[in-house]
């Protein structure tokens, strides 16, 4: 898979006449991103979710690799 990238002719402070990337993205509107507040349904998912969240940041034990030899 040989793509070349598209390049422009630009001139560089120097006065020296150098290839550029051009633009490399497709034209469109993005598609529609999930919500995912929307996804939690009622007053108890989204105190789960919140614990959860604190236990990971705040939690003593720590997870895998950010484990800690020597808490901060």
């Amino acid at each position: 898979m040989n793509i070349k990238p598209k390049t422009d002719k630009k001139d560089s402070w120097t006065g020296e006449s150098v290839n550029v990337l051009g633009p490399d993205y497709e034209k469109g509107k993005p598609q529609k991103v999930d919500n995912w507040l929307g996804k939690l349904r009622d007053r108890k998912q989204m105190l789960g979710y919140l614990k959860t969240a604190d236990r990971y940041w705040y939690a003593e034990e720590g997870f895998g690799s950010e484990k800690r030899k020597n808490p901060a």
